[in-house]
C-alpha cells in the first residue's frame, strides 16, 4: 500500500537503479498531461503499454540507452489490464535490485470527470452503452485494488493541465536526497484536497473575512498576514506544526517518500489558510527543507 513502511535504501546504490514511474488512475483525470510533463523533464514516455511488455521494456537497454528514466501510462484501456495483473507486475518490479519504481495515481472527483467527458464528447473507455456516471463508478471500483499499491496520488479536480504539469516537474525533475514538501492552502467550502498527506484546520484563528478592509485581500497581503499573526494562537500553532514536521521528515524519508503535501484549510481558502501556509513554508525553508507553495483557491498561484 501507499502508506506501507518501506525498508531503508542505500542512497549510493539507489542512484544506479533504473528510475521507472508508472502513471495510472481514472480516465479523464489527467494522465496524458502527466506523461507530457514527464517528457518535458527528460523521461522516455510510453502510453498504454501492455502489462506483459513493461518488464521487457525495462530490460531492453538498447531501446532505453543510458540512465534515462522511463514513465509508462497504464489504465483500464491497457491491453491485458486487470487489477490483479497490475499488482503482480509492480510487485515484481519492486523486488528487483536494478529498478526504482514509483506508481503515481491520477484522480479527480466524479463531477469533474463527468464534466470533462461531456465537454470533450469523448466516450468513456468503459461506457459500453451505459450512463457516463455508471462507467466512471465502474472504473473507480476496478481501480480500488490498484490504489492500495501506489506511492502517490495527484488529484486534479481543482487543477488545470498546466498546474498538473508544473507539479510533476517540481516533484520529479531533480533527483534529491531531500524530501520535497508542498504546502497547500485551501477552503473547506470548496472541498478538502484528496491528495494531501496531512491536513490542518486553521478555522480556529480569527477570521479577516469579517473585517471590511481585509475582506477583499488575501493571506499574501501584509495587512491580512499581520492580522492573522496577531492571533494569540497563531505562533504556538506554527511552532507545534514545525516541531511535528521536524520529527516526521526523517521518518518519511526512510520510508522512501520523495514528496509530501501538507494542506492548511480555512473556510474560503483566501485568508487564514494562505497566511498560515506561507508562514510554515517560510520557516521550514529556513531549516533547509525543499518547499513548494500552492494556494488552491487563489487563481494563478
Amino acid at each position: 500500500m501507499a502508506d506501507e513502511v518501506k525498508p531503508r535504501v542505500d542512497k549510493s546504490s539507489q542512484k544506479a537503479k533504473q528510475q521507472l514511474v508508472i502513471v495510472t488512475g481514472l480516465s479523464g483525470a489527467g494522465k496524458s498531461a502527466a506523461l507530457h510533463a514527464f517528457e518535458d523533464i527528460g523521461f522516455h514516455a510510453v502510453d498504454n503499454l501492455p502489462l506483459t511488455m513493461i518488464e521487457p521494456l525495462v530490460d531492453d537497454r538498447d531501446t532505453i540507452k543510458g540512465p534515462r528514466p522511463i514513465v509508462i501510462g497504464v489504465d483500464s484501456r491497457t491491453l491485458h489490464f486487470s487489477p490483479k495483473s497490475f499488482v503482480e507486475v509492480q510487485q515484481r518490479l519492486r523486488a528487483r535490485d536494478d529498478v526504482r519504481l514509483h506508481v503515481l495515481f491520477m484522480d479527480a472527483s466524479d463531477d469533474v470527470l463527468t464534466k470533462r467527458f461531456s465537454e470533450t464528447r469523448r466516450p468513456h473507455p468503459l461506457s459500453d452503452r451505459q450512463l457516463l456516471r455508471a462507467a466512471i463508478q465502474q472504473e473507480r471500483d476496478l481501480m480500488t485494488i490498484v490504489r492500495e499499491h501506489i506511492d502517490g496520488i495527484l488529484d486534479t479536480s481543482a487543477r488545470t493541465s498546466a498546474e498538473t504539469r508544473r507539479i510533476i516537474r517540481r516533484r520529479f525533475a531533480k533527483e534529491s536526497d531531500n524530501i520535497i514538501v508542498t504546502f497547500m492552502s485551501f477552503g473547506f467550502a470548496h472541498g478538502s484536497p484528496r491528495d494531501a498527506d496531512l491536513v490542518f484546520d486553521v478555522r480556529f484563528l480569527r477570521n479577516p473575512h469579517y473585517v471590511p478592509d481585509l475582506k477583499p485581500l488575501t493571506g499574501r497581503d501584509d495587512a491580512v498576514c499581520n492580522y492573522v499573526r496577531a492571533d494569540d494562537a497563531f505562533a504556538p500553532f506554527v511552532d507545534k506544526v514545525r516541531d511535528l514536521l521536524t520529527f516526521l521528515m526523517p521518518r518519511y524519508q526512510s520510508e522512501g517518500k520523495a514528496y509530501l503535501t501538507i494542506a492548511f484549510g480555512c473556510t474560503g481558502g483566501q485568508h487564514r489558510s494562505v497566511a498560515t501556509a506561507e508562514a510554515v513554508a517560510g520557516q521550514m525553508a529556513v531549516d533547509g527543507l525543499a518547499v513548494n507553495l500552492y494556494h488552491r483557491e487563489l487563481s494563478g498561484t
